[in-house]
């Protein structure tokens, strides 16, 4: 097995070579204790126990001004800070006056290569507050807010959920919201029954990803020690946001069941925040044990240096078991890549069978080592990995085919992912 680590530009190439994980992280000896807690009572005891302390929102939804304060962990490199800054980007696009707060990391993880941005100086009356935070962190991130940017504004929050029902913990954020954005149907069908509980309404804005473009840095293969005359497949997720939902070791098993050990066939697995998840990392490099043409990626590299590995490859492939959105197919869609992807949840908003091959599936009993997703009666998708390798084998093979499904797949992303919806939310806040 192989081991990369691409560079960021100006660097020289490295050789692959053994698997070497990043340091881990020294977490605080509080927090050290906190995580030795089961899963489940720890975010219940986070969430209540937050929301008692925490400012809320006026109970009246207040008029809004124009413009929209942007709220969330903004640095941070996950799909609710990527989506925290599409959107302060696509307001800057639309010519809405736009506000950004950074409320520092509420959990462990790496940063993204921006800075945080600067506190605002003074945040207009009325303007309302899109905080990209989860129900059950909400309460935590209203203490970090303050009274002062709670109140006397419109609360929305944008939030994202990959089962198809949402656990009890999540009513915890609906004291603090007047309306909840997510982005996809998927999401708003999973949150339904908790937010008609408080009459919460729920409107769907994807995130405008096609409103910025993904812009790759000037890297080539050889800036990743790929080679040039091999068919590149990309697996690009976060360890953090569970191994069992994003589930790459169904990747591997697709990949070793098209190509076997072609040394032109190869897979890379870019997978984020491996140095809090050792035990995955390790489980994933045991399925791929003596497989020459996979390799790993697991440091965090710079957006636009990770686009460029997206764009050097010649697949994507995405065998989750759930997704409440899908921001990195949809990012390699606009790219104009074709997509290898399970055909279930929030992925479905902007993918059909013309723009993606999509991978059949059985819904399965959930079973997550963490326990962020045990819910009695949960269940999500196990892709056909036979199916997955069929796919593989046929566009390996066809360039053609390859470039047929990028075309296709770039035009249906540009067209449901723009800045559209959110202009139409902006809208029916001020009517």
């Amino acid at each position: 097995m192989a081991v990369g680590n691409a560079l960021a530009a100006g660097s020289a190439p490295r050789q692959f070579g053994p698997l070497m994980p990043p340091p881990e992280p020294r977490l605080h000896p509080a927090h050290q204790i906190w995580r030795l807690l089961p899963a489940a009572p720890r975010r219940r005891l986070l969430a209540h126990g937050t929301a008692l302390l925490a400012p809320r929102p006026d109970r009246a939804p207040p008029a809004v001004a124009p413009g929209a304060i942007v709220a969330g962990e903004v640095s941070r490199a996950s799909g609710l800070g990527e989506g925290a800054r599409l959107f302060h980007a696509a307001l800057g696009l639309l010519g809405a006056p736009a506000w950004c707060i950074d409320i520092g990391s509420l959990v462990p993880g790496e940063a993204a290569d921006l800075l945080p941005p600067a506190p605002p100086a003074a945040l207009p009356a009325g303007v309302p507050l899109l905080a990209f935070v989860n129900g059950p962190m909400l309460p935590l991130a209203a203490l970090r807010l303050g009274r002062g940017v709670m109140r006397g504004r419109r609360v929305i929050g944008h939030w994202v959920w990959e089962l198809a029902s949402a656990p009890e913990s999540w009513a915890a954020g609906l004291g603090f919201v007047h309306e909840i954005w997510v982005p996809s149907a998927f999401t708003a069908a999973a949150l339904a029954p908790l937010a008609a509980r408080r009459g919460v309404p729920i409107r769907i804005v994807p995130y405008p990803v096609a409103a910025r473009p993904p812009a790759p840095a000037a890297l080539d293969r050889t800036a990743f020690g790929l080679p040039d005359d091999a068919l590149v497949t990309l697996v690009s997720a976060s360890l953090a946001s569970s191994v069992a939902r994003k589930n790459p070791e169904a990747a591997i098993r697709a990949h070793r069941a098209a190509f076997g050990e072609r040394p032109d066939r190869v897979l890379v697995l870019k997978l984020g925040h491996s140095a809090h998840y050792r035990d995955d990392l390790a489980a994933l490099a045991a399925a791929a044990e003596g497989a020459g043409n996979i390799r790993f990626e697991t440091r965090t590299l710079p957006t636009a240096d990770s686009l460029a590995l997206t764009a050097c490859s010649d697949i994507v492939l995405s065998l989750h078991r759930s997704e409440g959105f899908g921001l990195v197919p949809a990012e390699a869609m606009l790219l104009g890549k074709p997509v290898v992807a399970t055909a279930w949840s929030g992925n479905m908003d902007f993918m059909d069978a013309d723009s993606a091959a999509l991978v059949g599936y059985r819904l399965i009993p959930v079973a997550d080592p963490r326990g962020t997703y045990d819910i009695p009666g949960a269940a999500w998708a196990e892709p056909d990995i036979a199916e997955a390798a069929v796919h593989l084998t046929r566009l390996a093979d066809s360039a053609e085919a390859r470039a047929a499904l990028g075309a296709r797949a770039k035009a249906a992303a540009g067209a449901k992912l723009g800045v559209q919806p959110l202009a139409d939310a902006l809208a029916a806040l001020a009517g």
